[in-house]
């Protein structure tokens, strides 16, 4: 399901982080009284009342901008209020009407986005009543009085953001057997040569599908005999000329069309090496836990010998440690180079995505693990305590999670979850999947299934 986007706007410094971390319940945003903080956008998830939507902070508007951060800044705004759903306009409510809140009330005007008018720094209810009045002439109905800083009214402030987001949307109802792609990657790595290349295949049948996000076009293509669904890739980077501060408008929909696929081909440049960006588009698609194929572009332009494919790989997995899973395709969307092997590998990761593993089998391997290697002790106020770890199934496929019973599950490091998912992947493969592993407090009945487990794995 595709989330409602909420932007926050306004002018510099009137409280539109503040009321970005009271919605969250967090300190996620920065906050400072300096003017201009906030410069780039910062995107997190919110719930209310039962709806889940994102919510977006955005860096305050500066008219007739002349530095660069700054006209990227105003860019970013833009492009926020170009995507949400619903937008909130904050303005302080002790400096009243100013002529910037008046540029902003005049854009939301004729963008046609609901919006909310919310007057910040109202610390009771009386200074509210008498702030509010003044920016009824913003023509943005009804102005609303709230505290981000202590919370006052943020709860009335909440419910009137439930009430003017759009009705839940229900994604396109999809063929089990089909698998559903997107394509993502920097800039100029080739995403669009890729695709077109992908989709002009003559072997290809290929149709248009109205899919379920405003604006958004999913393509539907079969390749021996299999059914394949493209989601929203063209509108992932979209614009001519991405201004600094943009990089939040190509990540909201990055996340939009990652959460409707199942499997993620990022793709990257070959004559490039892995770049900062290129590292958290991966661990984007990692974090929204896809299947993952890393597609590597323009191999036609490399100098080759018996052992460039392998030091490129090892190259990769020394930077990209935490995808040593991920599948490496090597490909030339201008020649055409392995272009249906990204699609092989995909399908490959489709099967591995929804792998369930037998419980009996999931305990042969937990047995040997931990008898292979124990969990480290329990340190506490008693001493220490041997940590066991009993019992295991798999609960979950699309992605695989994995639900390890244990005497101590809070005394179970991390070191140890990464060498347990190891042993999985040694035993059961999974290739090119994330594994969710987590671990549960053992109880008289998970005891039962551990003896009755050891028995079966001895």
């Amino acid at each position: 399901m595709n989330l409602p986007v909420v932007a926050i706007v306004g002018r510099p410094n009137v409280g539109k982080s503040t009321l970005f971390n009271r919605f969250l319940g967090a300190r996620d945003a920065i906050v400072h009284d300096q003017p201009g903080v906030t410069r780039d956008r910062h995107a997190a998830d919110a719930e209310w009342a039962g709806r889940r939507f994102t919510l977006v902070d955005t860096g305050g508007l500066i008219p007739e901008a002349q530095e660069e951060i700054a006209r990227g800044v105003n860019a970013q705004i833009y492009a926020a209020i170009e995507q949400a759903d619903v937008c909130l306009l904050v303005v302080d409510g002790r400096s009243g009407v100013t002529p910037v809140d008046q540029e902003m009330a005049q854009l939301l005007r004729e963008s046609g986005r609901p919006t909310i008018l919310v007057v910040n720094k109202a610390d009771n209810a009386a200074m509210g009543e008498r702030m509010r009045w003044e920016f009824f002439e913003l023509g943005l109905g009804e102005p609303r009085p709230v505290s981000a800083l202590s919370g006052i009214a943020s709860g009335d402030l909440l419910d009137a953001v439930v009430e003017a987001l759009p009705p839940d949307t229900i994604d396109v109802p999809q063929d089990p057997e089909e698998i559903t792609i997107t394509v993502i990657g920097k800039p100029n790595v080739g995403k669009s040569s890729f695709l077109n290349r992908l989709l002009g295949e003559e072997r290809f049948i290929v149709s248009p599908v109205a899919g379920t996000t405003r604006d958004a076009i999913d393509t539907t293509f079969t390749w021996q005999s299999r059914k394949f669904r493209l989601v929203d890739t063209a509108g992932i980077r979209r614009h001519a000329a991405l201004e600094e501060g943009l990089e939040y408008y190509t990540y909201l929909r990055a996340v939009r069309s990652l959460d409707r696929a199942q499997v993620a081909i990022v793709v990257l440049d070959a004559s490039e090496p892995l770049s900062r960006q290129d590292l958290r588009i991966l661990n984007l698609a990692e974090e929204r836990r896809r299947g993952i194929v890393v597609c590597v572009n323009k191999w036609d332009l490399i100098e080759k010998d018996e052992r460039t494919a392998a030091g490129y790989e090892a190259a990769f997995r020394a930077q990209a440690r935490s995808l040593a899973w991920a599948p490496i395709v090597t490909i030339s969307a201008r020649t055409g180079q392995r272009v249906t092997r990204a699609l092989e590998a995909a399908e490959e990761v489709w099967r591995e995505w929804h792998k369930k593993v037998p419980t009996p089998e999931v305990n042969r391997m937990l047995h040997a693990a931990t008898a292979k290697v124990h969990p480290p002790q329990s340190k506490g106020k008693r001493g220490a305590k041997v940590v066991r770890v009993l019992y295991g199934y798999q609960a979950e496929t699309g992605p695989p999670l994995f639900l390890f019973y244990a005497n101590e599950p809070q005394a179970v490091p991390e070191h140890y979850r990464r060498y347990l998912e190891n042993e999985l992947r040694a035993a059961f493969g999974f290739t090119g999947v994330p594994l969710r592993i987590f671990f549960r407090q053992s109880s008289s009945r998970s005891r039962q299934h551990a003896d009755a487990a050891g028995r079966e794995a001895g």
